[in-house]
Formats: C-alpha cells, sequence, structure tokens
C-alpha cells in the first residue's frame, strides 16, 4: 500500500485526521461494518437515535463552518435549557445557582453552608474532586447532588477524581449568583451551553458528511497484534500490512494491549479508567411531554442518569404523535453491571413512569438497548503518572511528546502557535490521545495534523 498514513478507527478523530491530511494519502482500518464511531447515528422503529445526547455547542469558527456545510445549512440552532430531577422536583441546571427550587429544609441548610463555606478564611488547594466540589459549593449541596451525581455518571467516588478536567465544565457560582438563585430564577443562564446546533436530517451522524466524503476506509478490520517494532499491522485473517506513518484514535489501553511493548507498560496502560455506558432507548405512543434538551437524574436509586428526547433534537428525529427517549446508564470498573442489559431497561421505564415521562407503560410501543464498552475518560488521581508512563515508551517507536499531552483538554489557540513534529505515530482523539475531548476538539486534531 502506498498510502502515507495509516489510520486506526473511523470515528470523528480519524475521519478528521484523514481529511486534513488529504483522503488520498491515507488508509482507515475500522473493525465495524460502519463509520463515525461515537458520533454514528441510527434509525429504529422510526426513529433516528445518536450515542447520547450528541449536540454542536462548538465557538470555533472553522468547525461550526465545516459542519455547516456537512448539512447545506439544514440545521437547527437550539436554546438549550436543561432540568435536574431529584426526589419528584425539577430543578433548572446548574441547581448550584437555582436552590429556589429545593424544597426546605434542604435548601436553607444548602444556603447556610454554602455561605459557611465562602466565609471561610482559610485557603486550601483541593487535593481532589470532592474537595473541589465542597470548597465551591458548601458541604451540604456537594454532599447531597455533585457528590451522587459523580458516581452515577462518572461510575467513580469523587475523592478519586482529580480536578485539572474540570475547566468551565462544572458552574463555579459566585456568592451574589447563590444568595439571588435561592430566591427565584437568575436573570440569565448560568449553563456552560446555552445554544446548540443539530442536523434537520440522518441524526449528528451527519455533521460529518462533508469529512468522510471519499475517505479510503476498510470496513470489518478488525486490529488483533500491532509489531510497533517491525512497524506491522496483523488483522483477524492473519493478515498484515507494513505502515510509514501510524495514525491511533482506538482506545490507548487497547491499542497497547495489543502492541509488543512491554507487560508493564501494558498494566500501566491497563489502569487507565474510563466509563461504559448502557443506553437505554424506548419509545412510547405520546408526545414528548417535557421540553428540555436533557435530563440530569440525581436520585441515587434510580439506574436513569441522563435523558434525552431524540424527537426534540429535530422532528425528522422521530414520529409524530410519539416519543423517542434515551436514557444513559453508567458503568466502570467501580461500578460494575450486575444484572443484565434487558432487566435494567425494564427498571429503566418504570423510573420513566415514575417521573412523569412516560404516561403508563402500557403506552410503550418497543425499546432497544446498545452497549458502549468506551464512553467517557475518568480522570484520577493516577491518570497523569500512569499517561506519562505509557506516552515516554511509545517514544521508543517513533512517537514524539507534545507540550500538552498529559493535559487533560486542549487550548487551540495556543496549539496551532506551536509547530510539532509528531514523527511516525501519531495519537488523535478522545481516546486515542486520553483527553477530555468533544466532537469539535476531534475535528481539531485533525486539522492540527496538517501542520505537522
Amino acid at each position: 500500500m502506498n498510502n502515507i498514513y495509516t489510520v486506526l478507527g473511523a470515528g470523528i478523530a480519524g475521519l478528521s485526521s484523514s481529511y486534513h491530511l488529504g483522503h488520498e494519502n491515507c488508509i482507515i482500518f475500522e473493525k465495524n461494518n460502519y463509520h463515525g464511531g461515537h458520533i454514528h447515528s441510527e434509525k429504529f422503529n422510526g426513529f433516528t437515535w445518536d450515542e447520547g445526547p450528541h449536540v454542536s455547542f462548538t465557538k470555533n469558527e472553522y468547525v461550526k463552518n465545516l459542519f455547516a456545510e456537512s448539512v447545506n445549512n439544514n440545521f437547527i440552532e437550539h436554546e438549550v435549557y436543561t432540568v435536574n430531577y431529584y426526589k419528584g422536583n425539577w430543578i433548572p441546571h446548574p441547581a448550584q445557582s437555582n436552590f429556589w427550587a429545593i424544597t426546605d429544609p434542604l435548601r436553607s441548610e444548602c444556603i447556610n453552608s454554602f455561605i459557611q463555606q465562602r466565609e471561610c478564611v482559610e485557603e486550601t488547594i483541593p487535593n481532589n474532586y470532592e474537595q473541589w466540589l465542597k470548597k465551591a459549593f458548601g458541604e451540604k449541596f456537594a454532599e447531597e447532588f455533585p457528590c451522587k451525581y459523580t458516581w452515577k455518571y462518572w461510575a467513580t467516588k469523587p475523592e478519586k477524581m482529580s480536578t485539572e478536567w474540570i475547566g468551565k465544565r462544572v458552574f463555579y457560582p459566585s456568592q451574589k449568583d447563590v444568595i439571588e438563585g435561592s430566591k427565584g430564577p437568575l436573570p440569565n443562564q448560568t449553563h456552560y451551553i446555552t445554544q446548540a446546533r443539530y442536523p434537520i436530517k440522518g441524526g449528528y451522524f451527519s455533521f460529518s458528511d462533508k469529512i468522510r466524503e471519499n475517505a479510503n476506509i476498510w470496513f470489518n478490520k478488525k486490529i488483533v497484534k500491532i509489531s510497533l517494532k517491525e512497524r506491522r499491522l496483523f488483522f483477524e485473517n492473519n493478515d498484515y500490512i507494513q505502515y510509514e506513518k501510524l495514525i491511533n484514535t482506538i482506545p490507548l489501553p487497547e491499542f497497547i494491549e495489543m502492541s509488543d511493548v512491554s507487560q508493564e507498560i501494558k498494566h500501566k496502560a491497563k489502569e487507565l479508567n474510563y466509563t461504559s455506558l448502557l443506553l437505554v432507548n424506548v419509545i412510547a405512543n405520546h408526545e414528548t411531554i417535557r421540553s428540555e434538551n436533557w435530563i440530569y437524574v440525581y436520585d441515587e436509586d434510580k439506574y436513569s442518569t441522563r435523558i434525552n428526547c431524540t424527537d426534540l433534537l429535530s422532528p425528522e428525529n422521530g414520529i409524530k404523535g410519539k416519543t423517542g427517549i434515551q436514557v444513559e446508564v453508567y458503568f466502570s470498573r467501580d461500578k460494575k453491571k450486575e444484572i443484565s442489559d434487558d432487566e435494567i431497561a425494564k427498571k429503566v421505564i418504570t423510573e420513566l413512569v415514575e417521573m412523569s415521562l412516560i404516561k403508563s407503560a402500557d403506552l410503550v410501543e418497543s425499546y432497544f438497548t446498545k452497549w458502549l464498552p468506551w464512553a467517557n475518560i475518568i480522570f484520577d488521581l493516577n491518570t497523569r503518572n500512569n499517561l506519562n508512563i505509557v506516552l515516554n515508551e511509545l517514544t521508543n517507536y517513533g512517537m514524539n511528546r507534545e507540550y500538552d499531552d498529559l493535559e487533560p483538554m486542549t487550548e487551540w489557540d495556543e496549539k496551532f502557535n506551536r509547530k510539532e513534529c509528531l514523527c511516525d505515530i501519531i495519537l488523535a482523539g478522545r481516546f486515542g490521545q486520553w483527553k477530555y475531548y468533544w466532537t469539535d476538539d476531534c475535528v481539531l486534531r485533525g486539522k492540527y495534523l496538517q501542520t505537522e
């Protein structure tokens, strides 16, 4: 094969890498019979389903324009509204600036705890996410809301997580915001997403139409072994190819496990932690009841963690008069799945009825589940050290370290102003680089490779 770049994985990072380096210069190997990875959309019983509530809220003009061109400007721009469910109450999101919707005596306890924390003169640097939450919101609110939700969404305890991934993703309210927000709704939203775009047709996957056009993808090509020493990739059918430059987007622990590095390095890669996701997609024979874009469920006794209705993203995603509800349920090595997918789905449907998102279980027309072994990266207290060891090992096989390769996120303006030679092994994407990446980050990673 004469292609300069061999790309592992046809998700958004792999497609973007090939598009920006030139499809004629790349060959992509994809284990599935479809492309798109986590942004793939599928049809089921007349509804379009994404893998979670995918919307584009990027502020990057390049990505905005690229996505708009992909759908010929046929997209919907939403004002984003989200809400929290907690023990029968609906609390606007983020809850820390909407104490007014929390019932007493819990509301007063949260306010008093918050004020006490803010008036504390002792300045300490949080050593973990739990400490950060208590410092940000006061102990009562932290324990009652985000600490519980951390276990549900991140499937690990907050004291085991680091703080470097937070950025602006968790709203840190001023004392004025909390006090005013305890009396009634604030005049402005405090969620970091206020507007989002979504394709009119084809699901979120349609936003990748431009970058995947004419891509050289080989489907159903599962890699089982990687020789970094000999620069060879081996497939299930015993075929192998020689690569010149390798771009990896498959999960880093899998990439390392298949390679010919030492067992010690493989062990460090296995210690990199992540969540897995069970999606429960339900169709009910009535219109969607609530209008929020998605819902966070704080109740510890419920499997439901985050909920969205696919027909709210675009009318073309559903059937008029019916609702398509998607529920996310998270697991990890710390929080294992102990019953079958179908048993969880039935419990979720019961929860949806209890939350009045489905009028009656009898009105459920159909449901199906989808298991995603790789969902989100967990930035625990050992991530940086383990990742550093793995990346150092890859430098022995033609990979150059990047100045920010241990950071959970990338500051793209700064990144593009730096010239880095990435050499013969290049990592790309959320799981390939082990980053807190969204879709626009994966696109920009591919564009950045143009400067390589």
